[in-house]
């Protein structure tokens, strides 16, 4: 294959290369040649991984929508264990023809990955809905009834009425029939959109804060109880944000 260069063997193999040209590509003795072959090997392996992981994650939608189940809506939430902050949830609803691969349990993910695939959801859900239960909410409701409201208002802030909720291991009080899933953020296609939806709000959310409350940290913790986030505590106090409910606060008060 002397016809080609090695920068142009690269260039066919990034563009889904025809079984003959990967053909000519290994009978190539060129170590550049060589090199590209290799990692064009690594790269199709692990793009098969996540297409197997796709498919496995996309099983409980594809049973609904066989069943007639036109809208299958994926909740999760974020935001359940910092001393500042909402709640947040979000509710995704995908379409048969999804194919963003790459979409997982956002605790699995990069805030890089995260941030490029969320406008990508967006883009090719069919609908998606926010929920936000502030912490004067958590402080009147506890956290776990706090975050069922936030689920259930992201449901009803969906422009079509889902046929089934998947949801992380939570019942929400809508009149919609449900499936919970343990860990479902790592089950589901449509949880785990959720969850990149929910955290990358979230985080924006909280990075805000931290302009209008500094000495916190909070656009590094997000919230959580950090070292930074305690002394903040102890040297400025308690701020609007902060949940009274949460112990460290409650000491601090």
């Amino acid at each position: 294959m002397p016809e080609y260069t090695i920068a142009e063997v690269k260039g066919l193999l990034a563009a889904q290369p025809t079984p003959e040209f990967l053909q000519a590509v290994q009978a190539d003795t060129r170590k550049g040649v060589q090199l590209a072959y290799r990692h064009y090997l690594r790269q199709a392996e692990k793009q098969a991984a996540l297409v197997a992981r796709f498919n496995q994650h996309m099983q409980f939608e594809r049973r609904f929508w066989s069943q007639g189940g036109q809208y299958v809506a994926g909740i999760d939430e974020v935001g359940r264990g910092p001393l500042a902050g909402p709640v947040v949830t979000a509710a995704v609803v995908l379409s048969p023809d999804f194919d963003l691969v790459e979409v997982n349990d956002s605790k699995q993910l990069t805030a890089k990955k995260r941030l490029e695939l969320m406008p990508k959801i967006l883009e090719q859900a069919i609908s998606v809905g926010l929920g936000v239960a502030s912490a004067p909410v958590i402080d009147q409701l506890n956290i776990y009834e706090a975050t069922r409201v936030a689920m259930k208002q992201a449901v009803e802030n969906l422009t079509v009425q889902p046929t089934r909720l998947l949801v992380d291991a939570m019942q929400i009080p809508v009149p919609i029939k449900q499936t919970r899933l343990i860990k479902g953020d790592a089950k589901s296609a449509s949880i785990s959109a959720a969850s990149i939806v929910a955290k990358v709000a979230r985080d924006h959310l909280m990075e805000m804060y931290d302009q209008v409350y500094p000495g916190y940290d909070f656009a590094d913790n997000m919230g959580y109880g950090t070292a930074k986030h305690l002394a903040g505590l102890k040297q400025f106090g308690i701020t609007p944000i902060h949940r009274h409910s949460f112990s460290p606060v409650r000491d601090a008060e």
